[in-house]
């Protein structure tokens, strides 16, 4: 499984990157189709568990949530209405539940799970494009969670693979010990560093570049947790098999549910 998830690494690292240099429209659509890849194999997960999700309902109104995201915070558009979060909101909220009353054999547990995906995956991806247009230092504070969490990814599949010898949380996810949190958190820290070296020396100290890639090493590999705790629930091992050796799109950007909130608006009222 080694040789195709670093070919996968090769080809998908230059695409991420050339977005995040871009920025703008671009990277509002790259982050865009990720959310609508996400919502669509976070459906996959709960059908391949026989767990009911109404699948148009939570693509169509999923990106609806991420597109007010966007607008309610963006200078691209001004003259936004008044309240445009809660109408929109009861727009979602209303019409899961109005299709739901249309479709045969209706269901609760489908509406919650629906809900679940609607209101996590969009919600929470769409920070990373807060976080780039933040002025001044948006891109390099992109790439300074984006790299820190790569690095703490593969330092704990390689500590993992080579020292791990106590289990994690065997009953969420067997291969994951103590030994992989622990060498992932480290490495992410010295990546921290190093990115803050590079392009963040003007914008905060180095002890807080510390602090932020502890930070990212450890919600992250929370956040990944999370996501293993709706895939074990359904009884699969990956979201699908979109990206050789790396499982799907939600098993790619899982990490970033918790962090891409959390990491933006620490930084946003400290920095």
């Amino acid at each position: 499984m080694l040789l195709p998830r670093i070919l996968t690494a090769v080809i998908g690292l230059p695409v991420v990157l050339a977005a995040i240099h871009f920025g703008g429209i671009v990277y509002m659509v790259f982050v865009g189709c990720v959310i609508l890849l996400c919502l669509y194999e976070y459906s996959l997960v709960l059908t391949s568990g026989r767990r009911p999700v109404h699948t148009p309902s939570l693509l169509f109104f999923g990106l609806i949530m991420a597109v007010v995201a966007v607008l309610g915070r963006t200078s691209l558009i001004t003259d936004l209405p008044d309240n445009l979060y809660p109408f929109s909101i009861s727009v979602v909220i209303c019409g899961v539940l109005f299709v739901e009353v249309l479709t045969p054999k209706r269901s609760w547990e489908r509406v919650c799970n629906t809900f679940t995906g609607i209101f996590m995956i969009p919600w929470a991806l769409v920070h990373l494009i807060n976080l780039r247009d933040i002025p001044q230092y948006g891109e390099y504070l992109t790439l300074f969670m984006m790299v820190t969490i790569w690095v703490s990814d593969s330092g704990a599949y390689f500590s993992g693979r080579f020292f791990g010898r106590h289990k994690l949380n065997p009953e969420v996810s067997p291969k994951k010990t103590w030994e992989g949190a622990i060498g992932g958190t480290l490495l992410a820290v010295g990546a921290a560093a190093l990115m803050h070296h590079l392009f963040l020396s003007t914008a905060f100290s180095v002890q807080k570049a510390l602090w932020l890639g502890l930070l990212v090493a450890i919600v992250g590999q929370v956040s990944d947790l999370a996501e293993s705790v709706l895939k074990r629930s359904a009884g699969v091992k990956d979201s699908s098999n979109l990206l050789p050796g790396h499982g799907g799109f939600l098993d790619r950007f899982d990490s970033y549910l918790l962090l891409a909130p959390l990491f933006y608006y620490v930084v946003l009222y400290t920095l």
